[in-house]
């Protein structure tokens, strides 16, 4: 890697990555965005990347969830709190039920391209570029908006930014104490079939926290009882862009994205001679691979050395979708081709993408239950397999949305129209996001224990 720079990938075939018009707009554009200060840090990095090495033993738990694709619509400090609250609650849940730490990673400040399965889209006789996310072009079906704007980029950044802001004041303001857990609530979780549950396990916790606070240990003498670490991922799909956010640590001389502390190469964009394994070959953040059904898993465990050659615990991350019916016709060989090959990766769900289904009243859903179904799956074939599910990969908001059908509130295709918010793919809501992490955190638990004494076996 010592020829590697961050502008290496535009050597190399690449898909998904959009086409301006103006070329020397572009470059202004990104010849700005460099001399912008990075969204993260170098040190916060390293930080996660050693979290998440305790996931490859079975000793953590990873929860990454956010929006499919942000947007500047929606861009508002309530809307990024709620999502805050359910991934405080969802984590909260695992950590008291599962009895493991969980590192909290949001698909939050910088989600916003996506790769699409078609260049253009057809309304009637119209036919536009296809949306491409906020930073790309418009969601509104006009000339105007679907054209590919480089100043978008400015306007996502600045977001990006203001996102970190808030997350970060909340995360060690004090809101994430859990003396304030009461506050975690969303108005509309109060009246769910999840709210009873949740507050018995709140009060539990209360009362462990007052025996604690007997012993004389709270949040006034540990600062780990009233703050969190909480970190931001997204797909590095627009290469151009990362590249000008890729910066040079002066501590170490390490290259780093810093547009986010994790970054994920998607299901159709990691070609092994692609641009975008090219990129994440040469920065040092944790990397996350997904794997679906096309994914072969010899082609997985290459990419895995190719990104990762000294084989460090923390730095891969694969994450699975192949659908609630084809986790256990894919996910084995996987795992053993993984396993032969003796590398070090966190193996996470990603139940979303792989149950989008379309509904007959023509929008596209996932039905909760393959959701659940495709998550239990994966915990199944892990543990027949003697192997770890780590992580926990969901499209998900703070927002009362109705995009999921299913849930024990039973949202019905009948449902969906009347608050289906999403700019690009159906998101769980926060009650539906909570009654998950209570179905699946006795699974984790088992999992975890089965995985250790697998591990200390081996060794």
């Amino acid at each position: 890697m010592k020829n590697w720079k961050p502008n290496s990938w535009r050597k190399y075939p690449v898909k998904h990555v959009p086409s301006y018009e103006n070329e020397k707009e572009l470059n202004q554009v990104l010849s700005k965005i460099k001399s912008f200060p990075p969204l993260v840090f170098a040190g916060e990095t390293r930080h996660l990347k050693d979290q998440l090495s305790q996931v490859v033993d079975g000793k953590a738990f990873l929860l990454q969830g956010g929006d499919c694709a942000e947007s500047f619509a929606e861009f508002n400090p309530d809307n990024i709190r709620d999502t805050f609250k359910v991934i405080l609650q969802m984590s909260l849940v695992l950590t008291y039920s599962a009895s493991l730490p969980i590192i909290k990673l949001g698909r939050i400040a910088g989600q916003f391209a996506k790769p699409r399965s078609a260049p253009t889209e057809k309304q009637g006789d119209k036919e536009l570029p296809s949306y491409l996310g906020d930073n790309v072009n418009g969601i509104d079906f006009t000339e105007k908006s679907r054209r590919h704007d480089p100043k978008r980029l400015f306007k996502a950044y600045s977001q990006s930014a203001s996102t970190l802001n808030l997350l970060r004041a909340f995360s060690n303001g004090g809101f994430a104490d859990l003396k304030n857990v009461h506050l975690w609530n969303l108005g509309y979780i109060k009246k769910s079939p999840q709210a009873k549950k949740f507050k018995e396990l709140e009060d539990k916790i209360a009362d462990a926290l007052a025996f604690m606070d007997a012993c004389g240990i709270n949040s006034d003498f540990n600062r780990r009882l009233k703050t969190v670490n909480f970190w931001t991922s997204h797909e590095a799909l627009h290469l151009p862009f990362e590249e000008s956010m890729a910066r040079i640590d002066s501590t170490t001389g390490e290259c780093h994205a810093t547009s986010a502390h994790f970054v994920w190469i998607g299901d159709r964009t990691r070609q092994l001679d692609g641009g975008h394994v090219e990129f994440c070959k040469g920065i040092e953040n944790p990397i996350g691979i997904k794997c679906g059904p096309t994914s072969k898993p010899e082609e997985i465990a290459k990419i895995c050395e190719a990104i990762n050659p000294k084989n460090e615990k923390g730095k891969i991350t694969l994450i699975s979708r192949f659908g609630h019916d084809q986790v256990e016709k894919f996910l084995p060989k996987l795992i053993r081709r993984i396993k032969k090959e003796g590398l070090n990766v966190i193996w996470s769900c990603d139940p979303m993408h792989g149950n989008t289904i379309k509904s007959t009243t023509g929008f596209k859903t996932r039905p909760f239950n393959k959701v659940l179904n495709e998550v239990k799956n994966v915990f199944a074939v892990h543990q027949s397999e003697s192997s770890y599910a780590g992580g926990l990969h969901i499209e998900m908001t703070g927002q009362n949305v109705t995009e999921c059908t299913g849930g024990a509130k039973n949202i019905s295709e009948q449902d969906l129209s009347s608050r289906y918010h999403t700019h690009c793919d159906p998101r769980l809501n926060a009650d539906q996001a909570l009654e998950l992490a209570f179905l699946i955190s006795d699974e984790i638990k088992k999992n975890s224990n089965y995985a250790r004494n697998a591990i200390k076996a081996a060794s």
